[in-house]
């Protein structure tokens, strides 16, 4: 059984990496599954539950910003000198600056639609992860701030109890967008074809690897 919240949520910007853009960053025209479920975990996250999105309401017109960005070219290589404290674990941004364009929404506002359900035998006290999450919400918690696709991108979040308008009328096919990654079966992506209907994108539709 599931239990439903709403949550809404806004920011300056955001970036939903498509995956088939290997060096230039392209953001998807909303906010991917995933990333909703990302924002829910970092409000209340816990191991008895599992957060699954419902619907996605974009409240706002679809706007792009093209912007370039200083990023690293590698990752901290951590090997057997550096765990034997021979040598420091770091890297010099000036050796492994490099830029790259991004493609990113800006001014977004979403309302999340979605339930839990509970993953096991312990702690199935549907009321009281409800109750948890609301307060938190309520009282701007969480365990780290929520971002849109990229930490340079916070989410702003408030609790939401009423339906919202959308300026969205009449059907919008956005193609195919990433629903999730399976971590139990080697990093599986799964896709579903994300179709808006009046500002509404249904999460539940079939979702194909």
């Amino acid at each position: 059984m599931g239990y439903g919240i709403k949550l809404r949520v806004w920011g300056d910007y955001a970036l939903f990496t498509r995956p088939e853009m290997k060096v230039e960053r392209v953001s998807y025209d909303v906010m991917t599954p995933s990333a909703a479920r990302g924002i829910l975990e970092a409000i209340y996250w816990k191991p008895a539950i599992r957060w699954i999105i419902n619907r996605i309401h974009v409240l706002q017109p679809i706007r792009f910003e093209n912007i370039r960005r200083n990023e690293v070219s590698k990752r901290v290589s951590v090997d057997n000198k550096a765990m034997q404290g021979e040598k420091s674990v770091c890297i010099f941004i000036e050796q492994a600056r490099q830029q790259r364009a991004s493609m990113i929404l800006r001014n977004v506002e979403y309302v999340i639609e979605a339930h839990f359900d509970i993953t096991g035998n312990d702690d199935t006290n549907p009321g009281k992860h409800l109750a948890i999450f609301e307060r938190r919400v309520k009282n701007g918690q969480c365990f780290h701030r929520p971002y849109f696709g990229c930490r340079e991108f916070p989410v702003n979040f408030e609790w939401c109890d009423d339906n919202p308008e959308t300026p969205f009328t009449g059907e919008l096919d956005l193609g195919f967008m990433l629903h999730d990654i399976d971590f139990t079966n080697n990093m599986t992506p799964h896709f579903f074809r994300a179709v808006m209907q009046n500002g509404v994108i249904d999460c539940r539709k079939e979702v194909v690897a």
